[in-house]
């Protein structure tokens, strides 16, 4: 896992990067790099372009840049496809994991691999379903549905993750819709990437999460205001910016 320079070199570098979609501008001339075994957050509320900049990364449909660059491992990405770039070892956790019918855990930890040419037995499938507190007796033969909580198919595209050995892997609002038990299970996961030298991108709107991190950035309107330590970022998102002109912003600023 993590198998890039072991130099902290970045491992990601995004240069100039905009993106409009249906003529409204999302990403603003983004710029930032993360580096092997790093944690690096982008935190923002919602709607401020976190979740277009982790589909952009990823090359999904649509989410062509205007211009910009994404160079991943030294390698200008910005045009591959999706696939492409998942075998280069970019990856992406959804914010809302799909639900598969008729597919059994098993069988989707095995099919996620498959595309990236890599084969699991059934011992590494229990080693990655434990490391998110999923027990394998229970969960191995069970539906990837409307049956399991939105927590525990968060832990199970997880543990699909873990298998897969990424060199990067953007995490889009994993605290979102889960309990504690699955809220420690992430953080412990994160912590696994960190050790084995594979690079995070951490995209949030929460405080917690954020403490995970080694550095973060503040995105407002799809712009990136603010780059730095995670408290520093931390304290100006809650003190500094109940004054910004973003309307949307000042709302989620009064509800949060």
């Amino acid at each position: 896992m993590g198998g890039y320079d072991l130099n902290k070199d970045n491992i990601l570098e995004i240069e100039n990067l905009d993106l409009t979609l249906d003529n409204t501008e999302i990403l603003k001339d983004f710029n930032f790099e993360v580096k092997a075994g790093e944690v690096f957050a982008m935190i923002g509320p919602n709607g401020c372009g976190k979740s277009s900049l982790a589909y952009t990364l990823m090359g999904l449909h649509r989410y062509q840049p205007r211009q910009g660059i994404i160079r991943f491992k030294g390698e200008d990405i910005t045009g591959l496809a999706t696939y492409q770039r998942a075998r280069r070892g970019l990856t992406l956790a959804w914010q809302e994991p799909a639900r598969f019918a008729g597919v059994t855990v098993r069988e989707f930890l095995a099919l996620s691999l498959k595309g990236l040419n890599k084969e699991v037995d059934l011992d590494q499938m229990k080693w990655a379903l434990q490391k998110v507190a999923i027990s394998p007796r229970k969960y191995l033969n069970r539906m990837v549905d409307n049956t399991l909580s939105g927590g525990e198919r968060k832990r199970i595209e997880l543990a699909s993750i873990l298998l897969m050995e990424p060199d990067l892997v953007i995490l889009d609002e994993p605290d979102s819709g889960v309990d504690v038990v699955a809220l420690n299970s992430i953080g412990d996961v994160i912590n696994y990437f960190q050790e084995s030298n594979t690079g995070v991108l951490l995209i949030t709107h929460s405080e917690e999460i954020l403490t995970l991190a080694d550095r973060a950035a503040l995105v407002c309107s799809g712009e990136i205001v603010k780059k730095g330590d995670p408290q520093e970022i931390s304290e100006y998102f809650k003190t500094e910016c109940t004054s910004c002109e973003d309307e949307d912003y000042r709302e989620h600023l009064e509800v949060s």
